[in-house]
């Protein structure tokens, strides 16, 4: 059977990649130039900066991976990938025109609009490059045909995964594997043992193999391995890993060493830079709204039982470290200084009249805004706990601790589904780790909004 046309010409798909580039690039910038200047013929040293942007985008893009091949990878990856090397390509065009003393030579709303219309149409391109290989890869046109090897268990999974995913363009054709009584159970082709795939490959057209194997079974993956040492299809490994908690597994190159991270932060690099804005900002924002309201609620505080306004306790928080979180004061002084920390359970009477009304509306969180406003939290993450519960839930519940891989924060996605309180702690820990393990900037301004209707009041907030 034929191989897939990737295959057969590897270097089609990148050269229509680049020409389409190229195009953008100069169309957009005499599209700005005709738009705002009102002229269809260029200048000369317009001209130029077209040559040079086009010429420099060539040697720059594949430096930035934006060509490499993205076959099942996220649109995202690839968008942030031509933004960052688009973004350099105009700091150098930038750098060139201010030391040849020749920027004063071109329209400042002509280099803007070319620098923004420009990003946007190569994006464009690859939105409409991707929506057309979908559409051909979901007809059955380059198809890239996979035949797994390993366990029955494991397969059954990449197989449902691949299956759900038409637009990647792969095809299981069927699985090798030492066990084909669980592999038929299961619903899977068996196409033979491990021994009998190198053979199978010289005349079935398959175009990748996926290795699919337990980590303790490195003997069998390094015989596999010498068997198809003259296959010239693509070779991959997935190793059976999804029996451990995952939390933004990925893979990446640490010193040239292939490493598989199976539980880390979303929150570094630009996500991190991208979520402290976002608190900073909001923050502000709603503690100007909220202020006057504030001051009532403090007034109020005061006038229900002598003490402080606010209330400082200390919490755990991002990487497990301690911070001083601030509430409006809801007891009485002292009202734990003969029992020591109580976890909070319903129908008890320690509040003042005034702090359960601001405990069941969660008016008494407002100040920790100030919180994020300092750094020591988010608006949105896990709720955080102080440090004697968190050294009594560490060991009683699964996976307790990964809520700390994130900030801690005023509002969750487990708080506007209804997990607060004194509810089930393994199922506001679930909660909690999908949100880390989903973490977008669209994820946390959907929680914000949910707040206000499924979040603030709520029976089990006492």
């Amino acid at each position: 059977m034929p191989r897939a046309v990737s295959r057969q010409y590897p270097g089609l798909f990148e050269l229509v990649h680049r020409l389409l580039d190229w195009c953008v690039i100069g169309m957009v910038a005499w599209l700005a130039h005709w738009v705002y200047l009102g002229a269809w013929m260029l200048p000369a040293g317009y001209q130029a900066a077209i040559a040079v942007a086009i010429v420099m985008s060539a040697w720059m893009f594949p430096n930035f991976s934006v060509y490499e091949p993205w076959r099942g990878a996220s649109m995202l990856e690839e968008i942030r990938r031509v933004t960052i090397a688009w973004s350099a390509l105009l700091m150098l065009l930038f750098a060139f025109a201010v030391a040849t003393k020749s920027s004063q030579d071109f329209s400042r709303v002509w280099m803007a609009l070319w620098a923004a219309i420009g990003w946007l149409g190569l994006v464009v391109v690859r939105v409409v490059l991707r929506l057309f290989v979908g559409w051909a890869h979901r007809v059955g046109y380059n198809v890239q045909r996979v035949a797994i090897a390993g366990s029955a268990d494991l397969a059954t999974q990449i197989a449902r995964r691949i299956a759900a995913a038409p637009w990647a363009g792969m095809r299981v054709e069927g699985l090798f594997t030492d066990d084909p009584v669980a592999a038929q159970a299961a619903g899977l082709t068996v196409l033979g043992r491990l021994g009998d795939l190198a053979g199978h490959l010289e005349k079935s057209g398959i175009d990748q193999v996926w290795i699919a194997m337990a980590l303790k079974e490195e003997a069998k993956v390094r015989s596999l391995l010498h068997d198809l040492r003259h296959a010239t299809v693509d070779i991959k490994f997935v190793p059976d890993i999804y029996g451990f908690r995952l939390i933004n597994h990925s893979v990446s190159e640490i010193a040239g060493l292939a490493v598989l991270n199976l539980s880390s932060t979303p929150m570094s690099g630009a996500n991190r830079m991208v979520k402290a804005i976002e608190d900073k900002v909001l923050a502000v924002i709603f503690l100007l709204l909220f202020g006057p309201f504030m001051l009532l609620i403090m007034i109020g505080v005061k006038l229900s039982s002598p003490g402080p306004v606010f209330y400082r306790q200390t919490r755990v928080g991002w990487n497990g470290r301690p911070f001083m979180m601030l509430k409006f004061r809801s007891m009485p002084v002292g009202a734990e200084a003969d029992s020591g920390p109580v976890w909070a359970r319903k129908g008890e009477k320690r509040a003042t009249r005034f702090g359960a009304f601001l405990r069941r509306t969660s008016l008494d969180e407002l100040p920790q805004f100030l919180n994020v406003i300092r750094g020591d939290m988010s608006i949105v993450g896990p709720r955080p706990e102080r440090p004697v519960f968190v050294e009594k839930f560490k060991d009683e519940v699964p996976d307790y601790m990964k809520k700390h891989l994130v900030k801690a924060g005023i509002t969750g996605w487990a708080q506007v589904n209804g997990w607060r309180g004194d509810t089930d702690l393994a199922k506001r820990i679930e909660y909690d780790l999908y949100y880390i393990e989903h973490w977008s900037i669209w994820f946390d301004l959907g929680i914000i909004l949910l707040t206000p209707l499924r979040g603030l009041i709520s029976r089990n907030a006492y």
